[in-house]
């Protein structure tokens, strides 16, 4: 995890995504492991990014370095209600890999 040091105060109906930078990924293999990362609107601590080298060769991040960015997204809230059955669709409930070649 390496830490940000910055912390942010995203409004409530809304949630922050941690996610790769693309230019760091695709010239050093460097990626957010649980990308995208999630952060509530109720969260005010330093955000850290949980990264991975999938690369060979070692990579230093330094102070300052742009090694994420965030997103933030209107997020819906929703009431759950149990039920005895989902109705049909289309898909079905085919998993990984059942809508392609």
């Amino acid at each position: 995890m390496v830490p940000t040091g910055i912390a942010v105060a995203i409004p409530m109906g809304f949630a922050g995504l941690v996610t790769p930078r693309s230019g760091l990924a695709a010239r050093h293999g460097i990626s957010v492991v649980n990308g995208p990362g999630l952060i509530d609107a109720g969260y005010r601590g330093e955000i850290k990014v949980v990264l991975v080298n999938l690369s060979s060769e070692p990579f230093t991040i330094d102070r300052g370095d742009r090694i994420a960015q965030l997103v933030v997204v209107p997020v819906a809230i929703q009431e759950f209600v149990v039920v005895d059955e989902l109705p049909d669709s289309g898909r079905g409930s085919g998993g990984f890999g059942s809508t392609g070649a």
